[in-house]
This record gives C-alpha cells, structure tokens and sequence, in this order.
C-alpha cells in the first residue's frame, strides 16, 4: 500500500512538472520569437470567436391576463377549429388587416404589379377575343344579355383601378434618381403616351347601347389597351427562369388568334351572303365556330381542298384571305426560329466550340485517349455549369455587381480558411473576383510532387485524394467539398516551396483556384493583412519542416516514456534551495525528484 501510494504521488508529480516544462518552452519561443522576427505585436492578430457570455437575469415578466404562468408563447401557433382549442385569428388574417398600399411602386422588381398586370391583361383579352365572336356569331341574345355586360364592366372596373391607383404609383427616373413623389409620379404618367391611350380605352360609348342597341363593336376602344400587355411580357420574362418557354407559348397565342378573327370573319362573311346560300360559304349546320375554325386553319395554311367561290364578293375576300394567310404565317414560322434559336444558343455554341476541338484534334493525329478526355470534360462541363466559362457571363457586368455574385457564391467557403481568418475582409472581398472556377476528370493530377507551388486549390464540389508512400500511390487523406490545400504556397518566399504529395481527382471535381500573382496585386493595398498572412505562413511551414519523432519497432513499446529536459532557470532554483537546505514547497519537490529517480533507475 505504500509502494502504490508513492508510485500514485510520483505520477501525478511528473504529470504537473511536465505541464510547467512545456509552459517554460512555450513562454521561452514566444519570447525568442518576438526578439528575432520584428512583424510580431501581439498574440491578438486573428481574432477568434469568443464564447457569449450569459446575459444577466432578466426581471420577470409577468404573462399577460388570460394566460397561465407555467406556458411559454411559442412562435409556431397551434391553429385548430375543434372546441378543445383556443379560437385564434389565423396569420394570414392578420396580416390582410395590417396591409398598407404603398405609396410608390417599382414596376422593375415588384412582384404585386405583376400580378396586378395579370389581371389587366385578362381583362384585355376578354375584349380581345370576345368582342370578334360576339359581333360575328349569333352567341350574344337577349337572354343572356346581362352575363355579357357584368363580365364587361368589370373589366372597366380593372382598366380604371389601373389607371387611378397603379398606374400613378409607378417610379421612374429622372436624371439618374428614382423619383417616388406622389405628385410628380402622376405628372409623368399624365404626360405619357401610355396615360392616352388608357384614356381612350375608356371611352363612354356604351351610351349609344339605348340607340343602337348592344353592339360589342362599341367597346371595341377597349383593345387597345395593347402597352398593358407588352409590359406584362417583359416583367414576366425577367423573374422566369426558363423565358423561351413562355416566349414559344405567346408566339403560339399569336397564331391562333389570327385564325381566330379569320373564322370570325368568315361567318360575318357566309352570314352577309347567306347561309348555305352557295357551296363556298358555311352551311349552318353544326358548331359554327368549330367549322368556321376549320374552314381558317385550311386557308391560313394554305392546305388545299376548298370549294371554289362563285360570287365577285366571294373571290375577293378569298384572295384577301390568301395574301394574309401567307404573310401571317411567315411571320409566325420566322418568330417561332428565332424563339427556338434564342433558347439554344448556349447549346449551339457549346456544339461549335466541341466541334471546332474535335477538328484540330483530327488534323495532328491527336491520340483517341486525349481525344476521349477532351470530349468528356467538355460533356461533364457543359451539364454541371451549363457555360464552358462562367466568367463570360460576368464580364458585361459592373464590378459592383460582380462583387455581389462572388461573395453569394463563394464567400462561405474562403471564409472557413484558416490562413484568411483574421484578415481585412475588403480583402477577402477582392480576392473573391479572383477566382477561377476549373474541372478536374477522374484520376487527373491536380498538382504533382516537387513542382513549385503558385496556387491555392478550394474544392467546391468533389473530391481529391492525396497520395504519397515509397511509389507515390499510398492515399494518405481524401478531401471533400469545402476543403482547402495548397495556401502556404501562397505566401512562401524564395520563388515559392515545393510540393510534398501528388494530388489527384477522385471522380470529377471542380476546383476553385487563386494564383498568387493575383494575391500578391492585392496585398499591396492591404499592408496590415499582408504582415498577418506573412507570419501564418510562417508558422505553418515551421510546422510542417519540424521532424517527426522516430518511433521503436511495435514489438519493443516504451515502458516509461522519456522525460523531457528540465529547464535550466528551474534547475538552478532546485540547485539553489538544496544549497540553502530549507523546507519551503522546493526543497520537498527536489526531495520527490530525487525520489522519483530512483525509481526510474
């Protein structure tokens, strides 16, 4: 029992001096440190995320009347309509209460309007399509009178509130500011073009109804109406993400409405000489807008197989009907090329570049494996990013808003590098622009063992395998998406230091890279940063060319691991309280030294 209470006691004895030996180094090479290199202030330089200190209690609040002090308001309410339950107003209640109509309006980004130019745009095609049919077909009758006219109005009612309440909130430039005035917004839409038009649009001609009659003619006015429809285009456009879809479905709506009023005219036509009258015009026998339909689809197109017209009326509107049918339709097939060739042109470009690759590998006898690899990373490149080069799209671009696409895309990752943590962060913000984006293929080397390193790799999606051993093809680690290798050659001196491992792609990787002739461009502007990168690098290359201690052979483990060296300030302060003999704290720790000595032996 005291042989084990003495061996306890010298082990936790060895254990504390071994922590105030490793204190005294550390001390001592910070100290040394600071004398050799003159870059160094302070231990401060990269600031690290403190932990949050508790809050001090707060007094408590008492719950408010009605509710029991053991319940907490959650953020998500519990919304149910059974009679276990509290009735509550649900949120979207709450918020239609709380709504306030904006004073101005951004026609560019804000989607309200846009939704609102859908409901106009309804309303114009109400007119559009409707008043051709009402007017040429029998469809309109005393009877039914009444559901034409509230359709109608309330079509008026979304062509008025566009007019007094939207149309007179919308911004708009002036000399390079945004005016948002009340008053001078409605000056500028009252002095537009488009203030006109909507003018005439609203035109009172229903009064003539208790003359003529209901003639939908008369609302005719209310067609154009057009600039509501063209801007509703453009903004739809801009928030889609596929606009030639939409682009393929308007051009579609064009044809279709061209042989709609030709069918309209058709029957105004077959009606004014008579229906079944002769072999040319409709025979009123089935769905007369279906046959009429049919009858415009075959001369538009110019099928063939119509009954020849017998009267002069008869032959003139159907030489009218074929001079239409063919431009219309040119135009049409000519707008639907160019929709389809605007949607491919990435794609046509990409077929282009890969072709133009192909030939050039052809005509030098290119091997077929290069040539394999070289298609394969035009492929994979072209279905992951959807562009050969993602920097072409940005070069139109202000820097301004390059900056802000760089730092959504890759702020996160640059962040989480420990040799830029700490630095200015204007600086991060201007190496982000840096950056170039590159694929790897499968088993291609990214950077091999002993050339001179000149850039920093970031992987953004994939992963590397680093690979070393006797023959270079041990994997020692495998890095993944949001790893970073490859920084300190970023800042080493003497035309930059070798690397030490081959590093190769597994499977396809795509890499973010930053030379350090752009890092040093950049530094120039950042002294401060410049000398807290300086000493990093510093630090991780001493790091890196400390050697490792040699380890036995596994079959011959350490018993007692050896001691390190006592430093030479705390020997002589042992040595000079055994001098002196007394009995403070260190005699009796030179006494248990002694002791543990001779235990070791």
């Amino acid at each position: 029992r005291v042989g084990s209470a003495t061996s306890l006691s010298s082990a936790t004895v060895n254990t504390r001096l071994q922590e105030l030996v490793k204190l005294f180094k550390e001390r001592t090479d910070k100290v040394k440190e600071k004398l050799t290199d003159p870059d160094v202030t302070s231990d401060d330089e990269s600031p690290t995320t403190s932990p949050a200190k508790p809050a001090p209690a707060a007094a408590p609040v008492p719950p408010p009347r009605g509710e029991p002090e053991g319940e907490k308001p959650s953020g998500d309410e519990h919304y149910c309509e059974m009679l276990c339950c509290t009735f509550k107003y649900r949120p979207w209640l709450d918020r239609l209460k709380n709504y306030r109509f904006p004073s101005s309006i951004d026609p560019l980004t804000n989607l309200m309007y846009v939704l609102w130019l859908f409901f106009v745009v309804m309303a114009w095609n109400w007119n559009c399509w409707l008043i051709p049919v009402r007017w040429a077909f029998p469809y309109q009758t005393p009877a039914n009178i009444h559901c034409w006219l509230v359709v109608d109005y309330l079509c008026d009612l979304i062509y008025l509130l566009d007019i007094l309440v939207f149309q007179t909130r919308l911004q708009f430039v002036r000399g390079g500011d945004i005016i948002t005035d009340k008053k001078a917004m409605k000056e500028n839409y009252m002095r537009s073009q488009r203030f006109k038009m909507d003018v005439v649009c609203l035109l009172p001609l229903d009064f003539f109804y208790f003359k003529v009659g209901v003639n939908p003619l008369l609302r005719f006015p209310r067609c154009l109406k057009y600039m509501a429809f063209f801007e509703f285009n453009n903004r739809l456009e801009a928030i889609l993400s596929k606009a030639y879809i939409y682009r393929v479905i308007r051009t579609t709506a064009y044809l279709l409405y061209s042989l709609h009023v030709n069918s309209c005219l058709y029957y105004w036509a077959s009606a004014y000489e008579g229906l079944g009258s002769t072999t040319w015009v409709y025979d009123g026998e089935g769905n007369s807008y279906i046959r009429c339909y049919y009858w415009a689809v075959k001369t538009l197109i110019t099928i063939g197989g119509l009954p020849d017209p017998k009267t002069l009326f008869e032959i003139v509107f159907q030489l009218l009907n074929y001079f239409t049918g063919v431009f219309a339709f040119s135009v049409m097939i000519g707008q639907m090329r160019d929709v389809v060739g605007a949607a491919t042109a990435g794609q046509t470009y990409y077929r282009s570049c890969m072709d133009s690759t192909i030939k050039y590998m052809n005509f030098y006898k290119i091997p077929k494996t290069v040539q394999n690899r070289v298609k394969t990373w035009y492929e994979y490149t072209w279905h992951s990013q959807g562009m050969l080069d993602e920097s072409e799209l940005l070069v139109q671009l202000p820097d301004k808003m390059r900056l802000d696409i760089a730092i959504d895309v890759n702020y996160n990752i640059v962040s989480k590098v420990a040799l830029f943590q700490g630095c200015d962060r204007q600086m991060i913000f201007d190496m982000l622009k840096r950056l170039r984006s590159v694929v790897y293929l499968p088993n291609d080397y990214v950077c091999k063992k002993g050339e001179i390193g000149r850039e920093m790799y970031i992987i953004q999606a994939g992963q590397v395998q680093v690979l070393g051993g006797p023959e270079g093809k041990t994997v020692l680690v495998t890095l993944k998406a949001g790893s970073v290798f490859g920084e300190i050659s970023l800042l080493a001196a003497g035309g930059g230091n070798r690397r030490t491992a081959n590093v190769v792609a597994h499977g396809f990787a795509n890499l973010f890279i930053l030379d350090k002739k752009d890092l040093n461009e950049i530094l120039v502007h950042y002294p401060e940063s410049q000398k807290l990168l300086r000493k990093k690098a510093k630090k991780m290359l001493q790091n890196n060319n400390k050697p490792k201690d040699e380890k036995g052979p596994p079959g011959d483990p350490l018993i007692i691991p050896p001691k390190a060296d006592t430093p030479r300030l705390f020997q002589a302060a042992l040595a000079a309280a055994g001098r002196m003999g007394g009995k403070g704290p260190l005699a009796q720790l030179r006494w248990r030294l002694k002791e543990l000595k001779a235990m070791q032996a």
